[in-house]
């Protein structure tokens, strides 16, 4: 495909070619508008700024972004959370319509995925024309063989930087080599650096605030003498037809755990210390060793619609045909506690930012805490009583205004 001609002057965009770009980058503040030594008026008109991120580095920015693009929800979210929704330039992967209907928030998906044919489309990168790739540059190369260094440096030099760290979860050998462990922000750091490149500092304090108001409200009202059940965390591409399960563990590192985390649910893993295929996959034979009390569908409340197709409509008639029914009439799956006691839910999706995490916080709460925090009702899963609520609907609606 012919290079395109540079649509803006990022600084340090030749700062990561080769291996480096694996390892992070760093501006080297060249091209700018330098220290004004020679021309005060350089100085005082100067708008530029930086924000920096694991593995990225340093990334400067000659105004605020206009137009972002991502390849996951997690990320969106925090883009919409900041009351920017309409930056965003994303296929419909990025639209968790269960949460985002609630504040009538809705933007243009109307473009092709970044992933195609089983790789990245560079094509689709050059089309969507952002001002920044809200995703960590190192996934090109590690989730793509065809994709080669000088690719992402061509991106970054004719499009826009990249400002992003896969941080949902961390257990790549490629992440661990290049100390994602250590050095991967949690959600909120993340969401705070996209704050900061956005020029909304004030909601993210404010989301920051409500966050901490969310968790006070939690362990206040968790009972300290609360047993945990037992839970099996199973990806929403398992197959109990096919008597296929994928396994997941509550206690890996990542966002997508944080619901698991905040309520100490961690150590009541069934599958801890249990060994399981390659990826994680396991059969009813495994399922009926560790019998848990739970049977938990990664993704569920986000991939409940007929076509699972990530538009965020959560179905429950869908969800128990796929999953429940087909467990219901295997005679192993039949035998299994979970299934007799219609304990398989459908959990909270891996991706999220403050907005959808507030939500799967309070659902999470009340799928395994029903007698503290209230039942759910898999018909009206974010419908919640106001006195049962733990964060206020009507200050995310303000945040979300700009009335900080």
């Amino acid at each position: 495909m012919p290079r395109r001609p540079t649509r803006r002057d990022v600084l340090g965009a030749g700062a990561a070619a080769g291996a480096g770009l694996l390892a992070g980058c760093t501006s080297d503040g060249d091209g700018g508008s330098g220290d004004g030594s020679s021309d005060p008026t350089a100085t005082e008109t100067d708008t530029s700024y930086t924000a920096e991120l694991f593995p990225v580095g340093e990334v400067e920015f000659e105004s605020v972004p206009e137009s972002l693009t991502t390849y996951n929800m997690g990320w969106a979210d925090m883009v919409v959370s900041l009351g920017q929704a309409t930056k965003l330039r994303t296929n419909r992967l990025s639209a968790p319509t269960l949460f985002y209907d609630r504040f009538d928030i809705d933007y243009d998906t109307d473009y092709a995925a970044l992933w195609q044919n089983g790789g990245w489309s560079k094509e689709v990168m050059y089309d969507r024309d952002p001002d920044v790739f809200l995703f960590d540059p190192n996934l090109l190369e590690q989730w793509d063989d065809n994709w080669a260094a000088e690719d992402t440096e061509e991106l970054r030099s004719n499009v826009a930087p990249f400002f992003g760290c896969h941080n949902r979860r961390i257990r790549g050998d490629w992440q661990m080599e290049l100390g994602y462990p250590e050095q991967a922000p949690t959600m909120l750091e993340a969401f705070q650096k996209v704050g900061t490149v956005l020029d909304e500092e004030a909601r993210a304090q404010a989301w920051l605030d409500l966050h901490a108001d969310l968790q006070s409200n939690l362990q206040d009202r968790l009972p300290d003498d609360a047993e945990s059940p037992s839970i099996a965390l199973i990806n929403s591409g398992s197959s109990p037809e096919k008597g296929k399960f994928y396994v997941l563990n509550l206690a890996q590192d990542g966002y997508e755990m944080k619901p698991y985390r905040d309520l100490g649910l961690v150590d009541a893993d069934a599958f801890e210390g249990v060994e399981t295929g390659q990826y994680g996959e396991t059969d009813y034979e495994t399922l009926l060793e560790v019998d848990p009390d739970a049977i938990v569908v990664h993704w569920g409340i986000t991939t409940g619609s007929v076509t699972f197709d990530g538009d965020g409509a959560f179905d429950a008639a869908e969800f128990q045909k796929r999953f429940v029914t087909p467990m219901e009439e295997s005679s192993a799956g039949s035998d299994l506690t979970a299934v007799q006691e219609g304990r398989v839910l459908p959990g909270p999706t891996a991706e999220q930012g403050p907005l959808v995490n507030a939500f799967q916080t309070e659902l999470t709460a009340r799928l395994f805490f029903p007698e503290t925090f209230g039942e759910l009702d898999l018909d009206a899963p974010l419908d919640v009583p106001e006195e049962e609520q733990l964060f206020d609907r009507q200050r995310v609606a303000d945040i979300l205004d700009g009335k900080v």
